[in-house]
């Protein structure tokens, strides 16, 4: 039997709903702006997975809007909780001791990635690089954020494997051609799996094996 060449597989992670659990949080606080900009409901759930220039593009072209909205997203970020999905970080710490190339690719910025790094010091190490939302032009759910994670490792799309939990994410690593796992972390399976190749819920007990079964 041969054995796998774990040097040239990549596992490309999201981070809010993926590694941290964050999104309820997230969920809270678009919804508030939905609410007091747009004078809808439902919006916290509609832009998941979304970049900000993406949001702004596409919902607010009232400009006039950009800097509350951009200063009040600070300052939240700046004072959420960013606790782990159960079993993400042992996950992540083991299929890379196994030589898997990794990667966070997220809609996030630079200024929020800053936050996560000044509250959780060990995190930029947990990974090989980090893609945040400066590095691509089309954000999800195009899949440029993931094929530019691919080219980064020189590897082909068929050796990545993408973990997402919001539509856009998943649409986005699905529309790059790579194994998608999603977590029901956001959404329940019944409405993701349509999208992804297999669905957990999050990474407890989790190992090397995962991978070995998607690919």
């Amino acid at each position: 039997m041969n054995k796998t060449d774990y040097s040239k597989i990549a596992a490309l992670f999201d981070l809010d709903g993926v590694v941290l659990d964050t999104e309820s949080q997230y969920t809270d606080f678009w919804e508030k702006i939905g609410v007091e900009f747009l004078k809808k409901t439902g919006f916290g759930s509609l832009i998941k997975g979304q970049t900000l220039n993406n949001i702004f593009e596409t919902y607010f072209p009232n400009k006039d809007f950009h800097k509350k909205i951009t200063e009040s997203l600070n300052n939240f970020e700046l004072n959420m909780s960013l606790p782990y999905i159960p079993g993400a970080k042992d996950f992540i710490q083991g299929i890379k001791k196994h030589g898997i190339k990794v990667a966070l690719v997220t809609s996030s910025n630079q200024n929020k990635m800053q936050s996560v790094y000044k509250k959780l010091p060990d995190f930029a190490s947990m990974f090989d690089k980090i893609l945040t939302a400066e590095m691509f032009a089309r954000g999800k759910p195009a899949p440029d954020c993931y094929l530019l994670g691919a080219k980064l490792f020189n590897l082909e799309v068929e050796k990545c494997v993408v973990f997402e939990d919001s539509f856009h994410g998943l649409q986005a690593g699905f529309s790059a051609g790579m194994k998608v796992i999603g977590l029901t972390t956001t959404n329940p399976k019944e409405k993701i799996q349509h999208l992804t190749h297999m669905v957990i819920k999050d990474f407890t007990n989790l190992d090397i094996t995962l991978i070995d079964q998607v690919l």
